[in-house]
């Protein structure tokens, strides 16, 4: 396939590379719902709702990341481009929709970006303590830029091998886990006490179960960063489904298993749980009272590299996803065009230059005023995730009913979503109530303007940004008959 095309006007523009092999397509897949979420902050999942309550909680949200990431590879299959999310919306809902996607989730990468650099800074200064956090900052931000600048490639490569570290860590504790509740690693044979200790196995009732939706929910966003990859995936019609049916089992059984060894280990009642999580200390963290258990050596300093992994990982996804996110904004000309330059490498240049400067400027104003402003671009960002979720829902919605509208046989799409429209339909309206749940204290019961800015801030921004540009191009959502259902390889 080629990698270029002509232009009409003056000569040849370089073009994104299909550079991503299978095996980076399941690892990119499977990275982006493995970090500190199953680290650490399951913890305080298991502390509120009681193994029960947990074990519920997550398995209803992966089952609903399931019907996202098909009804996302299903249109990532036919259509594979970079900016998949934004293209997809505007080209089968409203091109004001795709404009509000499409700058929604480059300005919340771009921020989560700077984000990592803040944890790493705080992870490696446990190793180094006599070294200022900022220094491991701009080292990590460095090597961040020096992994993407290379290729697409570089970095798939990198993000393998970081998310091959993470697997390796939850397959060891599983193992362990099992091995200490049998009994094989020494002391007695672990019964069912923890699991029905106190008001276990469900803790709080049903409006615990929803504060979880909300922890499930945060922990296995970038799952979606798949969409976005398939526009650099060597082959997309194989590559993608394959990647998306694998991937949904695998998370499920790292983070159901994770939640039975925890449950059956630690009682739910136990201090540690949702101090690790509050404070995201990784010394008390579920992975490592385990691994300290099992008389595993330097437990706490293991977790801290795994972490640190982690912390790589989501930072160069990060700043990935967001580059091409804005050069595919770029290309649709919502954006402006100069952030369209591809090096020789493939590698959407400018727009990784103002990605990464925009990372650097909100991980500095960490340092101003007390970190007021960076405190406040955080809370901005807190629902782009779930925003990005209704969007592929109420698109794929709109592709399967443009399809069947303009007479097309279902039998032609290469990948096909299974249980249209309940799959789209369940995931919405799980995400409306996530959403409206962020802060349910504070927007019900104890009402507080200056909290509900904080959980809410991200809904007026996404809402400026749609309403800004339906007004100023005058858009309208397309009519199905209308849609366009072309294929579109790469930008």
């Amino acid at each position: 396939m080629e990698n270029t095309r002509n232009l009409k006007g003056k000569g040849e523009q370089r073009e994104l590379k299909r550079s991503l092999k299978a095996r980076h397509m399941n690892m990119i897949a499977l990275g982006g719902a493995i970090g500190t979420g199953l680290f650490v902050a399951l913890g305080g999942s298991l502390a509120q709702a009681g193994p029960g309550g947990a074990l519920a909680a997550y398995a209803v949200i992966g089952i609903m990341v399931y019907f996202l990431m098909t009804s996302l590879g299903e249109m990532a299959t036919h259509c594979p481009v970079s900016s998949s999310f934004e293209v997809y919306a505007t080209r089968y809902v409203d091109p004001a929709l795709g404009f509000a996607l499409g700058w929604n989730y480059w300005y919340n990468w771009a921020i989560t970006v700077a984000a990592e650099l803040t944890a790493a800074g705080l992870v490696l200064h446990y190793f180094a303590p006599h070294v200022p956090n900022y220094v491991f900052s701009f080292i990590t931000l460095a090597l961040l830029f020096g992994l993407n600048i290379v290729s697409a490639k570089g970095y798939g490569e990198s993000e393998f091998w970081f998310v091959l570290i993470k697997v390796s860590t939850i397959i060891l504790f599983i193992v362990t886990g099992i091995l200490i509740i049998f009994g094989i690693m020494g002391g007695k044979a672990v019964g069912f006490e923890n699991w029905v200790v106190g008001d276990a196995p469900f803790v709080g009732g049903i409006l615990s179960v929803i504060n979880i939706f909300m922890i499930a929910g945060f922990s296995f966003q970038g799952t979606e960063m798949i969409g976005v990859a398939a526009g650099e995936s060597e082959n997309p019609e194989k590559n993608v489904p394959k990647a998306i049916r694998n991937v949904f089992w695998r998370i499920m059984i790292f983070y159901i298993g994770a939640i039975i060894i925890i449950g059956f280990l630690i009682p739910y009642t136990d201090p540690n749980l949702l101090k690790a999580a509050n404070d995201s200390n990784v010394a008390i963290s579920p992975f490592t009272l385990v691994f300290t258990r099992a008389g595993l050596a330097g437990a706490a300093s293991i977790m801290n590299a795994v972490i640190l992994t982690s912390i790589l990982s989501c930072g160069n996804s990060g700043l990935y996803v967001s580059t091409r996110m804005l050069y595919g904004l770029a290309k649709e000309g919502k954006a402006p065009k100069f952030l369209t330059k591809v090096n020789k490498r493939g590698v959407p240049i400018n727009a990784l230059y103002m990605t990464t400067a925009v990372g650097c400027i909100t991980f500095l104003s960490s340092f101003v005023g007390q970190g007021v402003a960076y405190t406040w671009l955080l809370n901005a960002s807190g629902l782009a995730g779930f925003i990005t979720w209704i969007g592929i829902s109420i698109s794929h919605y709109r592709f399967r009913k443009a399809w069947v509208a303009q007479g097309k046989d279902l039998s032609e799409l290469k990948y096909r979503a299974k249980f249209f429209p309940f799959g789209p339909i369940l995931a919405l309206i799980l995400c409306i109530l996530v959403i409206a749940g962020q802060n349910y204290d504070a927007l019900f019961i104890h009402v507080s303007v200056y909290k509900i800015l904080v959980a809410y801030l991200g809904l007026p921004l996404v809402l400026l940004l749609y309403l800004g540009y339906k007004i100023i191009y005058k858009t309208k959502v397309v009519p199905l008959k209308d849609v366009d259902l072309s294929k579109k390889t790469i930008h």
